[in-house]
């Protein structure tokens, strides 16, 4: 996978700034203060000054530079002045770490951060943002240079980054799957990367086809009927403390949705590798839980398929039985994630008893319709539990949106031939419509969220905290909800 940047924290010593090689940053705030700011200002013989006090640094938002190139008196080729007060927010200093992760090339970096509260929140951002998806490259990509973040007390700013750096490589691992063609992350593929957490100590379990068929999978099956690739179910657990029922994840893992049948138009279906977006969050957090020992008992479930035309493929009009026993007239093949996330819910629940179910799935167009392609749909039946996650959500800086579970939506589920259809083909509500079919698989008491990150899951133009392509969006919210429960 990926390997996020190497971030060294080093004690300050002011005698070796004008020595300094490659890329210097410098946090500081509208003024120059600090023994850091002090010493470059001398050096730098009232360039420093001027930068500070000029308009172009007054404009800057927190969190924002500028560079001065080649500074006088100073042997680095790029002093970076970020804009960031000693006890910024832990956003803006994220998003000064950001700043600097983007701008990242393949010289050695080195970051002042001495007097900076929130030091291990600006390496969290910058390592974030650093992310570059080149293992398909032919040519090898110039590697980002080592950073060393400059600071009073190393050893006490570095413990406070190692819960980052965990969380960190659960996000390079979610954008990794995300971001890998589908001729290669095939369901087997999936499985085997997933299986190799085993080593981080996840207990994963992979159910293969003639075990789905005999648990009565059959909607999830259905889905993947017409492709080479075998549908599989992959359940990862961490029990940490082991005490008390888990909380279950559940993730949609559609390798490739050509839409089966009911085929997509040509114009953006090579985004479709993007489709197992659920099950690739699901699974960086759990990797994410490994790495930093977390204390709590949560398991990860993905179904994974690949969704494609032949002369094995499920039809439009075909009828299949799900494992809870409720028929589903198949009415559109390209409505499959709801399919797939039926059975494993409900396999979730029969096997697991969990406390609560959090599904992630790029489940509609629609929410992107709503919502636009910067928040994610939240649906919830327990106020609480959602009031919980919208929380977290919104610390973590990853943008999400509650919609309604409307009864009068549900109603159109109603088919003819069968209990439910599984598309209405209305082009109203169609993401509250397909939460409403995924509550048919929910039981009555059980708290849940379904989130929607079909606009989330992919960026063309870039976030805070991710260059353009995957994002990551989930990870870290998830893990931020699950390490809030742990105290």
């Amino acid at each position: 996978m990926t390997t996020p940047v190497a971030i060294q924290f080093d004690a300050f010593d002011p005698e070796t700034l004008a020595g300094v090689t490659g890329r210097l940053v410098l946090l500081c705030g509208t003024e120059i203060k600090g023994t850091a700011a002090k010493k470059l200002a001398r050096l730098m013989k009232g360039q420093l000054e001027r930068a500070v006090s000029s308009e172009a640094y007054a404009k800057l938002k927190g969190g924002e530079a500028l560079e001065i190139r080649f500074p006088t008196g100073l042997a680095c080729d790029v002093l970076q002045l970020v804009k960031l007060e000693p006890k910024a927010d832990v956003a803006t200093a994220r998003r000064a770490g950001a700043t600097i992760g983007a701008a990242l090339d393949q010289r050695p970096t080195t970051v002042i951060a001495v007097g900076v509260q929130r030091a291990a929140e600006v390496s969290f951002g910058l390592a974030l943002r650093a992310y570059k998806f080149t293992e398909r490259k032919s040519t090898e990509a110039a590697e980002a240079g080592a950073v060393r973040v400059l600071v009073t007390e190393p050893e006490a700013v570095a413990a406070q980054a190692a819960p980052f750096a965990a969380v960190t490589e659960g996000v390079f691992f979610t954008r990794d799957l995300v971001s890998e063609p589908a001729n290669i992350l095939t369901t087997n593929d999936f499985a085997a990367r997933l299986a190799a957490m085993q080593e981080l100590g996840l207990e994963v379990e992979i159910l293969e086809e003639e075990e789905l068929r005999a648990l009565g999978m059959h909607t999830l099956l259905a889905v993947g009927m017409g492709s080479e690739s075998p549908s599989k179910v992959v359940i990862m657990t961490w029990k940490g403390r082991g005490e008390g029922a888990p909380l279950a994840l559940v993730g949609k893992g559609v390798c490739f949705d050509s839409g089966g049948i009911s085929l997509k138009p040509g114009a953006g279906m090579e985004e479709m590798t993007m489709d197992m977006g659920g099950a690739a969050v699901v699974s960086g957090v759990m990797r994410a839980l490994a790495l930093r020992k977390s204390p709590s008992h949560v398991v990860g479930i993905v179904g994974l398929v690949e969704n494609m035309p032949s002369g094995r493929a499920q039809r439009p009009g075909d009828i299949v039985t799900s494992m809870k026993g409720t028929t589903i007239e198949v009415t559109n093949t390209d409505a499959e994630g709801r399919l797939v996330l039926a059975d494993v819910l409900w396999y979730t629940q029969q096997r697991f008893k969990p406390s609560g179910i959090i599904d992630l799935a790029t489940l509609t167009g629609a929410v992107m319709v709503a919502l636009g392609m910067d928040n994610t749909g939240v649906f919830s039946n327990n106020d609480a539990f959602c009031d919980e996650f919208m929380a977290a959500a919104k610390a973590e800086q990853e943008p999400a949106w509650r919609l309604p579970l409307d009864e009068k939506l549900d109603a159109t589920l109603k088919s003819d031939l069968a209990d439910i259809r599984n598309s209405t083909g209305s082009r109203y509500g169609g993401a509250g419509i397909a939460a409403c079919f995924l509550q048919r698989f929910i039981e009555p008491e059980m708290p849940w969220i379904h989130l929607d990150i079909a606009g989330t899951t992919l960026t063309k133009t870039g976030t805070d905290y991710s260059g353009k392509g995957a994002t990551g969006w989930g990870v870290r919210a998830i893990n931020r909800l699950i390490a809030a429960r742990e105290g």
